[in-house]
């Protein structure tokens, strides 16, 4: 219960800032000869785009996964109390996995929308 209250406020978190404030995983542009604030504004924009990547839902889906693979794994190494610790490790894992490839997708969009604005993207 304890973990499920924690991803709970994790993407609570989420929710209220960009994933880049809470991450420090901004795109790093090559600057010269571009005109800071319509990057600016580009870039919100990109963020726009990516805010259609579903985090939470990767995470869910992450979560149920690793419940069920967790619980199988448990279940035929041990009893039902395994079978039960072994879901909730297994749905922490798949929780945490879901969020990682959300933000990683996030930054795809953001990174593939500003190279299509002519933006020379370094990292």
């Amino acid at each position: 219960m304890k973990l499920l209250n924690l991803a709970l406020i994790t993407l609570f978190l989420i929710s209220c800032a960009s994933v880049e404030d809470l991450t420090g995983n901004n795109p790093i542009i090559d600057t010269l000869g571009v005109n800071l604030a319509q990057y600016n504004r580009d870039l919100a924009e990109c963020q726009q785009y990516a805010n259609e990547v579903e985090i939470a839902q990767k995470a869910a889906v992450g979560a149920a996964s690793g419940a069920a693979v967790g619980g199988v794994f448990g279940a035929v190494l041990g009893n039902s109390e395994t079978a039960r610790r072994g879901a909730g490790v297994g749905a922490v894992g798949g929780g945490a996995r879901g969020v990682r490839e959300g933000i990683r997708e996030r930054d795809r969009v953001i990174k593939r929308c500003l190279i299509g604005r002519g933006y020379r993207v370094l990292n």
